[in-house]
């Protein structure tokens, strides 16, 4: 009997095991309280300056608005989550409201993004529009015709799509146009330098070799006209893998709530002899190993 028990409780351990390498840890990066762990950067202003309560947390929604601006004024602004990442799944659940505020561009209707391989807020130029990334653009329909949403936007940077460089600065997705207030939740797949718009578990977007180049989009290709801070050093590094970056929300003039911002980090330990072993990895970090003393 005492052999059974034994045995009994070997099995029960070695499944508590197995279940805790499978179970997947996703990270939230909003804690729908407040913006910790973030940093603002908005054009024109220095870092963390909030300009107009921009970037805000009500009712347990992380809220990007404009009720507290007379005009929008070139004001695009940037939310940085405070740490890089360079293999994940990131989802997040986004709605647009009301209307525009005046002196935003007729593009911007409706149109926002979340920013992926960025620079960090800490390297952006005082007056620079945009961070060099890759933009996940988040749009919404607008009662006209098709408008497909988790489409990609490149400031400063390209990709390779089906082998060949793709040199357009926005490259629509295969998703449906969804109209109004509703609630739309993306999960972008990042494994380095490639990755998939996934929306309903419906693939809408991939591309691969993602990498520094192309001149800074928005002044005639030019880094200097852009505002962007040590242009030089970008330009030394056209072509370059981009692989990692932090993750930013953009303002961009139209109101824009998001809920369920969070991360599954698929990088970390791959010995399964560490405690903090999980199947699902998919790059290694040995540093983050953890084993018994």
């Amino acid at each position: 009997m005492k052999v059974f028990a034994s045995c009994l409780l070997l099995f029960f351990a070695l499944i508590n095991r197995v279940s805790a390498q499978s179970k997947e840890d996703w990270m939230p990066l909003f804690n729908g309280k407040d913006l910790t762990g973030w940093d603002v950067k908005i054009a024109g202003y220095p870092l963390n300056d909030n300009v107009g309560n921009t970037f805000r947390v009500e009712d347990g929604l992380l809220r990007i608005a404009y009720d507290q601006y007379k005009t929008f004024d070139g004001r695009y602004g940037h939310l940085y989550y405070n740490q890089p990442f360079s293999y994940y799944i990131l989802r997040f659940t986004y709605r647009f409201q009301g209307n525009q505020v005046p002196g935003g561009d007729s593009w911007n209707v409706r149109n926002s993004g979340v920013m992926i391989h960025s620079q960090s807020a800490q390297s952006m130029g005082l007056k620079q529009a945009f961070p060099v990334s890759l933009e996940v653009q988040t749009l919404g329909g607008l009662g006209t015709g098709p408008r497909a949403t988790a489409n990609l936007c490149t400031p400063g940077t390209q990709v390779y799509m089906n082998g060949k460089l793709n040199t357009a600065h926005c490259i629509d997705s295969e998703s449906k146009t969804y109209d109004g207030d509703q609630w739309v939740t993306v999960e972008v797949v990042v494994l380095g330098d490639s990755i998939r718009h996934v929306i309903d578990g419906e693939t809408v977007l991939a591309y691969e070799k993602a990498q520094i180049g192309g001149g800074y989009v928005g002044q005639d290709y030019d880094w200097a006209k852009g505002q962007v801070a040590n242009p030089d050093y970008w330009i030394k590094k056209d072509g370059t893998p981009l692989r990692e970056g932090y993750i930013a929300l953009q303002s961009e003039s139209h109101a824009i709530d998001f809920k369920n911002v969070e991360l599954l980090n698929l990088k970390g330990c791959m010995d399964p002899k560490a405690l903090n072993y999980k199947k699902y990895y998919v790059a290694a970090d040995p540093a983050q190993c953890q084993y018994k003393r």
